[in-house]
């Protein structure tokens, strides 16, 4: 039974290296695997594991930073002894794989995986990889990329084009329950807009859509959601405010017909799931490593996109955008529907497979 063969899986320190490995662990459980998740004691990872029968095992996390830092000195124990831990920890769980979403808290557990010679099944969303992927190459036995053109230098394992995994409930949403919570019905022709800044970069995002707010709210009834605490005391016709949405996202996507967004690759390749033609504003050099930026030039280059520098945003040129994705939908449609980027978790669950495989080989 696949209960005799445990699955670990790890990766956090932010949600985006958490969300995309659930569709992976809901398989996995469905498979009847004994799935075991590695995260930070923060307790972070834990609550997006919702009531999933995973097991979850906190370990102490070391940050990887890219700039100089006192915490560096005192990090580099931390990280340390994780790995310790998770060596205690893998040897109880004697999993067959372990799947890496990456974050500064997966170094440990791959490193420890390496020397316990468990196979690494990493998964790296961005078109350029993370500091936490790059580190673990030597130790990864497959790499899954999200990209075609995501380059690793000198990585000799197996290679393997996947998509970004994208929950169920989002691909199963339904179009017409999201405009009755609305109160926006199709009949009335009113198209929606919705504009979400994810969990990074929200607040500059925020400010560009209020300030063009008169002219979006001519063209469309705009969803606005600004993240946690981050919504303002002011109200406009045509445009709602919410401050974060769980239950009911997946309905409220599908009534979306245009979406503005930064460029994670989490949501990015949510719109290209659900076909939802998009204007990217990617996080600057200021306020990032430039994933987003490298995210949003790949999307427009394969049709996915319209992108605007955030130092580009006006009214004129985000209402040209956003015509542009109206007049040209269909195509715009058809270039995302080439990925296939709902498969994602499936093609994941299949490498990881066919490693617990050879393992039994």
């Amino acid at each position: 039974m696949n209960q005799a063969k445990p699955i670990a899986m790890t990766g956090g320190g932010s949600a985006g290296h958490v969300i995309p490995a659930l569709p992976v662990a809901d398989l996995l459980l469905a498979k009847g695997y004994r799935v075991h998740f590695i995260g930070t004691r923060s307790g972070l990872e834990q609550g997006y594991l919702g009531d999933r029968e995973l097991i979850f095992h906190g370990i102490c996390a070391g940050k990887l930073r890219r700039y100089f830092s006192l915490q560096n000195l005192t990090d580099v124990f931390r990280i340390g002894w994780a790995v310790i831990e998770s060596v205690v920890l893998l040897l109880r769980i004697r999993p067959s794989v372990l799947f890496s979403k990456g974050g500064f808290v997966s170094l440990p557990p791959v490193f420890a995986a390496w020397l316990l010679r468990i196979p690494v099944v990493a998964h790296e969303s961005d078109l350029t990889p993370g500091l936490a992927n790059r580190l673990s190459l030597p130790l990864i036995r497959t790499l899954c990329t999200s990209f075609a053109d995501t380059r690793f230098a000198g990585f000799s394992g197996r290679r393997v084009l996947t998509g970004t995994p994208v929950r169920r409930g989002l691909l199963d949403g339904d179009a017409a329950t999201g405009r009755r919570a609305l109160g926006v019905e199709r009949d009335g022709g009113q198209r929606i807009l919705l504009v979400t800044g994810g969990s990074l970069g929200a607040e500059n995002l925020n400010r560009i859509i209020r300030d063009n707010l008169e002219a979006l709210t001519e063209r469309f009834f705009v969803v606005h959601v600004c993240g946690v605490g981050k919504t303002e005391d002011m109200e406009r016709e045509g445009y709602l405010q919410l401050e974060f949405v769980d239950e009911g996202w997946g309905d409220l996507l599908a009534a979306a017909d245009l979406v503005i967004s930064r460029a994670g690759a989490n949501a990015l390749f949510e719109w290209v799931a659900l076909a939802k033609p998009n204007v990217l504003v990617p996080l600057p050099l200021a306020g990032s490593r430039g994933d987003q930026i490298a995210n949003a030039q790949y999307a427009q280059e394969h049709g996915w996109s319209e992108v605007l520098d955030e130092q580009d945003v006006t009214p004129l040129t985000l209402l040209q955008a956003l015509e542009r994705l109206e007049r040209q939908g269909a195509a715009y449609r058809e270039a995302m529907a080439l990925l296939d980027s709902a498969s994602a978790a499936d093609r994941l669950v299949g490498e990881i497979q066919r490693l617990v495989d050879d393992q039994s080989a």
